[in-house]
């Protein structure tokens, strides 16, 4: 059973996710507790690929509390842990034009804090209009049925 933590609700707002993987995450012992307490921010975060490995940045995970010398800077660096053949593919992808890789969500996997990453293209804003005018369109349609059932 997976409980979300925390989603980067923006993302599917500018992005078109055309793949999804799920990652571990290296953290410390004061960020595990800061995110258990919620206490965690996705917005304007985004993946990059460095030397074979893959780091989240601008990922904000708040300094714990009762942490004192343990607690490490909010928004540093954090590596994923993902198989060699999945690294390789996310590079070879995002190197192509307009892909790029965005935290979706954080979430439980039993004891073990995970991402979800998205391999995303870039939406234009007449992408956005037509993505709102559609949510718009079933809303109305979904009100118009339940009137007729009256």
């Amino acid at each position: 059973m997976e409980k979300i933590i925390a989603q980067n609700k923006k993302a599917r707002h500018d992005y078109f996710v055309e793949e999804t993987y799920e990652a571990g995450i290296s953290l410390s012992g004061t960020e595990v507790k800061s995110i258990r307490g919620g206490s965690v921010s996705l917005k304007d975060s985004y993946a990059t690929v460095r030397e074979g490995e893959i780091f989240v940045l601008g990922m904000h995970v708040s300094p714990y509390e009762q942490g004192n010398i343990f607690n490490k800077d909010p928004l540093r660096d954090r590596k994923l842990l993902l198989h060699k053949n999945e690294i390789r593919r996310l590079h070879a992808s995002v190197m192509q034009q307009g892909y790029s890789l965005i935290p979706l969500d954080l979430h439980w996997s039993g004891s073990n804090v995970k991402v979800t990453l998205g391999l995303c293209k870039g939406k234009k804003l007449y992408d956005k209009r037509d993505t709102a005018a559609k949510r718009d369109a079933a809303r109305n349609m979904d009100r118009a049925m339940k009137e007729q059932g009256r």
